[in-house]
């Protein structure tokens, strides 16, 4: 299982910070609104554009590269300001989804082929993992409101706890991907790595 999550087709992760501001953390979902709203915007367009390659993967079983490209930016600048209200990082994300902007990775593999079939059942494929990232999200927003006041009161985030978080999100990330977004076929696998 964890080699399957290791060649995952999408990679997601966050360089751990060893010291975050203690007064930061009041004001960083106000600082992050300008990307909130863009990012809204971008995602009505990312919608669009699967609505779009759902038919050209009936069609041609293929993912047309250059919309493939633009939702995975659209995606990494979502990892990205998600890193920085998420109290992973402090440093403001750019307004830009280049990879190596942001201590974020967010990656996604170009699929070749995809299978015409499969978009019509992926969202029931993918039940048992909301099932148990459900109670996974309960579990990383608890871990998520005690790591605010050990930044409040160390400026420290736990490692263990970061990693975790991080897991969770990396989990749904793929589970994302592959249901909704339809950019790859392989079943997101059961693990945070």
């Amino acid at each position: 299982m964890a080699e399957q999550a290791s060649t995952y087709p999408l990679r997601f992760d966050v360089e751990y910070p060893e010291k975050l501001s203690r007064w930061l953390i009041f004001v960083k979902w106000l600082l992050a609104i300008p990307h909130f709203l863009i990012l809204y915007a971008l995602s009505a367009v990312a919608g669009i554009i699967t609505f779009i390659a759902f038919f050209a993967i009936l069609f041609t079983k293929r993912y047309p590269r250059g919309l493939f490209d633009f939702v995975v930016n659209i995606y990494r600048w979502n990892a990205n300001v998600l890193a920085y209200y998420g109290l992973f990082r402090d440093e403001y994300p750019p307004f830009s989804w280049e990879p190596g902007k942001y201590p974020v990775t967010y990656e996604v593999d170009y699929p070749e082929s995809l299978s015409r079939w499969l978009i019509f059942v992926k969202w029931l494929l993918v039940i048992p993992n909301l099932i148990v990232l459900l109670l996974l999200y309960t579990v990383a927003y608890v871990l998520w409101i005690i790591a605010w006041f050990a930044i409040l009161f160390t400026g420290r985030y736990s490692r263990s706890m970061f990693d975790l978080v991080v897991g969770v999100f990396r989990w749904g990330l793929r589970v994302l991907a592959y249901a909704l977004l339809l950019t790859t076929d392989r079943y997101p696998p059961f693990s945070l790595s």
